[in-house]
């Protein structure tokens, strides 16, 4: 590998292994910024997906990230901050019309269906941290690995966004409602909490990861779908660590009650009355209290909405939340306080969940096309 290559920002390895069949290694490759995702790193990692699931001769795909802090830790902030501000200082108002955002949601969301939909055994080594887009690109592996450093985390609120990358769906499946407490605080998982919720499926020592390609290559893949990602869950099933508890699992009961309490206003209010000494409870709150009024309102919507039933619907319905938010919500403003400026102070508007209501709400979930001129109408369709 010459020096271009190994400074690319995804790396691509493909071993051979037994019978002829070869594993492919997807390596994200930006640690120093914790392998956030760009537009090129979703357009390499896309066209190379795809094209060894194609392959016949590629049994089995890996995702990874370089370094020992991060696989993933979300998306490219810093690029999507520069197209908001140029959009809105041209002053237009077609939320199509910012490219870099439109370009940059339609090919996160595709890259991260095609992971969820393909036939292929892929494993994602989910080490480190996994937040937003990282979760995007590990939620739909077939074999999704956490281990002793993993932290999980939908921490959008702070940024004046919401749960994207197919988590107003996977925010929905978390046990206990409490996906909802999740998406409005941002609060972190272990690995034992994240199997809990959904969003991991085992827990390995960071240190096997060697260990387990050496046995992907040596394994007689039978070149069945089916059975070469079953076989490949019962191999990883058998190095699985054993789980403690998390504070998710500890406090389900408490979580559970506060979702059930009814109006987005009571649930926010019945989480800002929490008075406990635990940490995580205590940084779920001031975390909420902090964030995004509308943020919350509208990942309060979307797990509500008609449009997040099915998968690919709700690609659908993020996209187009996702320009509106990008274009007239706090998501800029999110961002400049957190990474430009670096203030922490950000002037949300609306200021207050009262004032965020149904109705200011309902201006992100209109589409500006007709619904078979979606630009991601095909997601989904034989």
């Amino acid at each position: 590998m010459n020096v271009a290559e190994a400074e690319a920002p995804v790396l691509f390895e493909l071993r051979e292994g037994e019978g002829g069949r070869a594993i492919g290694i997807a390596t994200l490759n930006v640690p120093r910024t914790l392998n956030g995702l760009s537009l090129e790193m979703t357009r390499l990692l896309d066209v190379q997906l795809r094209r060894w699931a194609a392959d016949p001769a590629v049994a089995c795909m890996v995702l990874r990230g370089a370094g020992e802090k991060a696989f993933c830790a979300g998306g490219d902030l810093h690029g999507l901050y520069r197209s908001m501000v140029e959009y809105r200082e041209s002053g237009a108002t077609d939320v199509t019309a910012n490219r870099y955002a439109a370009e940059f949601f339609e090919e996160e969301y595709r890259l991260d269906y095609f992971i969820h939909t393909c036939p292929k055994p892929i494993l994602c080594w989910g080490h480190g941290i996994v937040m937003g887009g990282g979760i995007g690109l590990m939620s739909g592996a077939s074999h999704r690995v956490v281990t002793e450093r993993s932290k999980l985390a939908m921490p959008e609120i702070s940024v004046g966004l919401f749960p994207d990358v197919g988590g107003s769906w996977l925010m929905q499946r978390v046990p206990g409602g409490a996906g909802l407490f999740l998406a409005l605080t941002g609060a972190p998982l272990d690995a034992s909490d994240a199997i809990y919720a959904g969003l991991a499926d085992f827990k390995l020592e960071h240190a096997q990861y060697e260990a387990v390609v050496a046995a992907l290559l040596a394994h007689a893949w039978s070149g069945d779908a089916a059975a070469d990602r079953a076989q490949l869950g019962s191999f990883l099933q058998g190095l699985a660590q054993p789980l403690t508890p998390g504070p998710l699992q500890i406090h389900a009961e408490l979580i559970e009650r506060i979702v059930s309490a009814g109006r987005l206003e009571q649930v926010v209010a019945a989480i800002d009355a929490l008075d406990s000494e635990d940490a995580w409870l205590q940084a779920a709150r001031a975390t909420l209290a902090a964030g995004s009024p509308g943020s919350a309102r509208l990942a309060w919507a979307l797990q509500r909405h008609d449009g997040t039933r099915t998968l690919a619907d709700t690609f659908r319905t993020e996209y187009t939340v996702a320009l509106h938010a990008a274009a007239h919500g706090d998501f800029a403003e999110g961002i400049r306080a957190l990474l430009i400026d670096k203030d922490r102070r950000p002037h949300w508007n609306p200021a207050t969940v009262a004032q965020a209501d149904a109705g200011w709400a309902a201006s992100f979930f209109q589409s500006p096309w007709p619904a078979a001129e979606h630009p991601l109408a095909d997601l989904g369709q034989a």
